[in-house]
């Protein structure tokens, strides 16, 4: 008879001291693992009696139920449904905050990256072209190749929208929707917000609480943003994931849609929006201030941030800086902009597809368009990013003390050689940002052996050479009448009750054996059936012949990792071969973790079976 996961959950929570009691709740591969604010409100002894339950222990402070592979994670989603909590994985490894915020806004980026590439490098020549060749900028050719160039960076917030919503779960074309809307064509575009936007007083005409008033909202778009977009795209895809778990299905069809847009549509306006236009303004003022700085300190510091405003979408705003210089009578004071350390990544990988980014990218920053650089290489590398920030840094420093200026602006890099006003002195400027950056990216940036082609196609016939060897040598380490159960990795194999583990070593969850590995990467045991894999990636269960079922648990208590170090190969209900790789892992990650990286192999159905032999024994 099939476990009832909901009547399971239902029963666990009172027993538990109630819902009150409960802080956070998160699984393995085989157990809920709950952490409570009272321990003595728990009725330890009630629920090992509870239909579903295995077992249960305490253990770093969590409160341990054991359910079993394939069975946990469906009570643990009733759990969470009956109680209210959110998934949460009990204290795991994270990375900084930073750095987590970095990989998303690389991870929304990635997928783009050709569109913005081909589109970055177009309109730097079609830009080049244009001052190059006179009368060239009034013809239609100009105009159709400026159509065809600049597209993707006029609806950049659409692309990147789509992208996000990838990201973040959500609905890519509500995502989309999304995206449109901070480019309307009924809203002023952002790019010239300097000449005026009307408003919208959507509640009379608003509240007004210090310097920002609730409910008048600015009809402005948000054209060459990203943030803002990432930051919609993110609440509408939580709004929408509890919309659906909440509104009854016979009206989730139209409600969960049409409530998520509009919702969404009006936290961008009326926060989102107006919080990163007022952040706008303050980086505007500035860096008024800091352009005329003097010595060169204030020209120093925008060389160096630069490239944080391309991220935060508020380079297109310099124009207006640049546009009150000139109409001051006076010359644009050069902004320099460092491609170096995309090109040096572009020289140094031995990354084909990582050439294949960099190399146009560096151009495209050299012609004046570096986001493709930034966000496709730089960014998601981090020390190129730094490196250009420096070397952009020493030459804005050099372009102030020699006095450079430019009788145009909106023009950058190469082509800036048509509008400065000493072209030498320029080109060394330029050769100082482009040269550092380059120089400190060369020697100082050093990229992944995994990321090495040479590298990786050697190891790759190494590696299977070895697990050809592995698996035509494997013991069988578990036997019953059921059949033989090989293996899945070398190395030292002791008993389950050696295991150190309560729980697997009291054989709670099947006998079986526990191997110290010799290796990183898990062969499957028999031909079978792919029946799970754990949400953290850390474990995976497969069934075989005569309804075998196998947990393969790789290292103790690593489900706190949340899948950091683990690289699943098969999905579930994948068909395998005996021998064929299932799951690679980091021997250094689980290590520095601080946990065991025993792997445990068990029989979970071991009960239905008199004659099963392990270790030794099973041969």
């Amino acid at each position: 008879m099939a476990l009832d996961y909901r009547k399971c959950a239902e029963e666990l929570v009172p027993l538990l001291g109630g819902k009150e009691n409960l802080i956070s709740a998160a699984h393995c591969a085989t157990r809920l693992r709950l952490v409570v604010a009272d321990n003595s409100k728990i009725d330890q002894k009630a629920i090992e009696n509870v239909e579903g339950v295995k077992g249960t222990f305490q253990s770093n402070g969590q409160f341990q139920i054991i359910i079993g592979t394939g069975t946990v994670n469906k009570v643990y989603d009733e759990f969470l449904a009956v109680t209210g909590l959110t998934a949460a994985a009990a204290a795991a490894a994270k990375a900084p905050v930073w750095r987590r915020m970095l990989k998303t806004v690389g991870d929304v980026f990635v997928p783009i990256l050709p569109a913005i590439v081909a589109s970055g490098l177009m309109m730097g020549i079609v830009e080049a072209l244009g001052h190059a060749i006179p009368g060239f900028s009034d013809s239609d050719w100009y105009g159709f190749l400026d159509l065809v160039s600049n597209t993707a960076f006029t609806f950049l917030p659409v692309i990147v929208a789509i992208s996000a919503a990838r990201v973040f779960g959500g609905n890519l074309f509500l995502g989309a929707v999304i995206g449109l809307m901070m480019v309307h064509p009924s809203l002023t575009n952002g790019w010239n917000a300097a000449d005026g936007y009307d408003v919208w007083y959507l509640f009379g005409h608003g509240l007004k609480i210090g310097s920002y008033t609730f409910g008048q909202v600015n009809q402005l778009g948000y054209q060459g943003h990203v943030i803002p977009v990432i930051i919609a795209v993110y609440f509408m895809s939580k709004l929408e994931k509890w919309l659906h778990k909440h509104v009854p299905e016979i009206i989730d069809l139209f409600v969960t849609p049409l409530t998520t847009v509009f919702v969404t549509a009006l936290l961008t306006f009326m926060i989102i929006g107006p919080i990163f236009s007022t952040a706008e303004t303050y980086v505007l003022t500035g860096a008024k201030w800091l352009i005329t700085a003097g010595y060169g300190i204030g020209a120093a510091a925008m060389g160096a941030i630069y490239p944080i405003t391309v991220v935060m979408g508020l380079h297109h705003m310099y124009n207006v800086i640049e546009a009150g210089m000139l109409a001051e009578g006076g010359l644009n004071i050069w902004m320099p902009l460092a491609f170096g350390a995309c090109l040096a990544v572009g020289v140094k990988t031995r990354n084909a597809k990582r050439r294949s980014v960099a190399i146009p990218s560096a151009l495209s920053a050299s012609l004046g368009i570096t986001e493709p650089a930034i966000f496709g290489v730089n960014l998601r590398l981090y020390k190129p990013f730094v490196f250009g920030m420096i070397g952009g840094a020493v030459g804005a420093l050099f372009g102030s003390l020699s006095g450079l200026g430019a009788t145009a602006y909106g023009v950058t890099g190469i082509p800036g050689l048509l509008t400065i006003d000493n072209i030498p002195v320029y080109l060394v400027l330029l050769a100082i940002s482009g040269g550092i950056a380059f120089a400190l990216t060369f020697f100082f940036w050093h990229e992944d052996p995994e990321d090495n082609d040479k590298y990786l196609a050697e190891k790759a016939a190494n590696e299977e050479k070895a697990l050809k060897e592995e698996a035509e040598h494997a013991p069988v380490v578990i036997s019953s009448s059921a059949g033989k159960i090989y293996a899945p990795v070398s190395g030292k194999i002791v008993p389950y009750t050696e295991i150190p583990d309560a729980t697997f070593a009291a054989g709670t969850l099947g006998e079986g054996v526990g191997i110290e590995p010799d290796t990183e990467i898990i062969l499957a045991p028999y031909d079978g059936t792919i029946s799970s894999v754990a949400e953290t990636k850390h474990a995976i269960g497969i069934t075989g012949e005569n309804d075998q079922e196998v947990l393969i648990h790789v290292g103790i208590d690593t489900v706190q990792m949340n899948g950091d170090g683990f690289t699943p190969l098969v999905k579930e209900d994948d068909q395998v071969k005996k021998g064929q790789p299932i799951l690679r892992f980091s021997k250094e990650k689980i290590a520095k973790a601080g946990h065991s990286d025993m792997v445990c192999v068990l029989l979970t159905n071991s009960d239905d079976y008199e004659d099963v032999k392990i270790g030794a024994d099973a041969e």
